[in-house]
């Protein structure tokens, strides 16, 4: 194999071997441009200069060349060189002929970025960067800045009603719920409890830590955990994920009183809890038994999954454990990030962009009523009162599938409530996921009423 270097400058990575050279070059020269190497407009480097490079006779790259332009890889013109053009439509991988990417983002769980306080953020960074002495550009603690832990210390009880606890920085909340999961297992854990619905992902950070995973049923009060043997159970009490139940008061009880009973730790992933809608905002968990529960939060759906920043409030017998798992990961989140958020935390930014969010998501979620109740009035949207997201219970899962196959063809990224589904859940039950946080404002009425129209046209017969 030979490494091409241009007399240009261009360097290519060419896998030519001496016996056939012209079919080694045409087969590599294809394949970098087939996987995005050699993107469309680059030009190739002149046929003497890559033969040289190569070691093979400039006759034979001019004759590649000659028939890639031929079949339409390559443009050549005489005097000015060979670029790459793209590649014949009969020459596309299937796959590559077939993507279409839907026009509009309707899946649940995802925010839009596009509304990112830029200006406020900015301001902050310069506050920071102005105000950080020069230790605080080291490596930061594995617990994370102490500026940020006390900030969110005092946001979190003033908010959320989060008692005391040990709170850990984390660069997202996928990054905690592996540290927390591999706390458990390091501690003898081995089962954890998911609710039968909820991010697949989620699962899979879960098992990939060792943990054997059961699902327990999700009613209209939320997880049950009746007759429930496990370590530990992952929660979203606030705002079901993706049903958008609460975890009623009774269930809420219940859930202490196993932990209690079974030695085991309670993960409460406070989905959406910034976000409700009819009335005040349900308290965290943790706030009945922070000996038992692990609060886990973050700024992604507040402010942007950029900022990379979240927080667990850990019971302290379990600190040592999610410290030691921190440094065994080898990864800390941006100090520079954590001393910003604060900051932007100090300030009330962090309060005014949540309000600001929540107005926009109550409007499009009033919207979507609306618009189901017009189209389909056989419809009732679930998990309205909070929330980036409301779940549309189907008849049957021929019906979810059909309308999934409708907003495909409407252009529309939906996602059913099978694609939800812990191994173990119910597989009758059916529905669809509508989120109404990702899209932008400009395309947030033409997406929600296509998703309308999928949903009438899932149940015609």
């Amino acid at each position: 194999m030979k490494r091409a270097s241009a007399a240009d400058g261009l360097d290519l990575y060419l896998p030519v071997s001496t016996t056939r050279p012209a079919h080694a070059l045409e087969t590599a020269l294809r394949a970098a441009v087939v996987d995005g190497r050699l993107p469309v407009g680059t030009r190739l480097p002149a046929s003497r200069a890559l033969a040289t490079d190569l070691g093979i006779a400039r006759s034979t790259v001019s004759e590649v060349y000659s028939r890639l332009a031929a079949e339409g890889w390559l443009e050549s013109r005489v005097g000015a060189g060979t670029w790459i053009a793209g590649f014949p439509r009969q020459a596309q991988p299937a796959a590559k002929q077939q993507q279409s990417p839907p026009e509009y983002e309707l899946r649940g769980g995802l925010a839009d970025a596009g509304d990112f306080p830029r200006s406020q953020w900015s301001a902050q960074t310069r506050r920071a960067l102005s105000e950080m002495p020069v230790s605080a550009f080291a490596y930061a603690p594995p617990e994370g800045v102490p500026e940020l832990r006390d900030t969110l210390a005092g946001y979190l009880a003033r908010t959320r009603g989060v008692t005391a606890g040990d709170i850990v920085i984390g660069s997202g909340f996928g990054d905690l719920l592996s540290l927390t999961c591999r706390s458990i297992r390091a501690r003898g854990g081995k089962r954890i409890a998911v609710e039968e619905y909820g991010h697949e992902r989620h699962r899979r950070i879960i098992a990939e830590s060792g943990l054997d995973i059961v699902a327990i049923p999700v009613d209209a009060e939320g997880a049950d955990l009746a007759g429930t043997k496990a370590d530990a159970v992952f929660l979203t009490p606030a705002h079901q994920f993706p049903t958008g139940v609460p975890l009623s008061p009774e269930r809420r009880r219940a859930a202490v009183e196993w932990a209690n009973a079974r030695d085991a730790l309670i993960l409460e992933d406070d989905y959406d809890g910034e976000f409700r809608y009819d009335r005040r905002s349900i308290g965290a968990l943790q706030a009945l038994a922070p000996d038992r529960v692990v609060y886990l939060g973050t700024s992604s759906k507040a402010l942007a999954p950029a900022v990379g920043v979240a927080w667990a409030v850990a019971p302290p017998d379990l600190l040592p454990e999610l410290l030691r798992q921190r440094n065994l990961s080898g990864v800390t989140p941006s100090g520079l990030h954590q001393q910003v958020l604060a900051r932007f935390l100090d300030s009330h930014e962090y309060d005014r962009a949540v309000r600001r969010r929540r107005a926009t998501f109550r409007t499009r979620r009033e919207l979507f009523a609306r618009l189901l109740a017009e189209r389909t009035p056989d419809l009732r949207p679930g998990g309205l009162a909070a929330g980036l997201q409301c779940l549309v219970e189907l008849p049957d899962t021929a019906a979810e599938e059909r309308t999934l196959a409708a907003a495909r063809q409407f252009g529309v990224a939906l996602e059913g409530l099978a694609g939800y589904r812990a191994p173990g859940g119910d597989p009758d039950r059916a529905g669809v996921v509508i989120g109404y946080g990702a899209v932008s404002s400009a395309r947030a009425a033409r997406a929600l009423s296509l998703a309308a129209d999928a949903l009438a046209n899932g149940l015609s017969y």
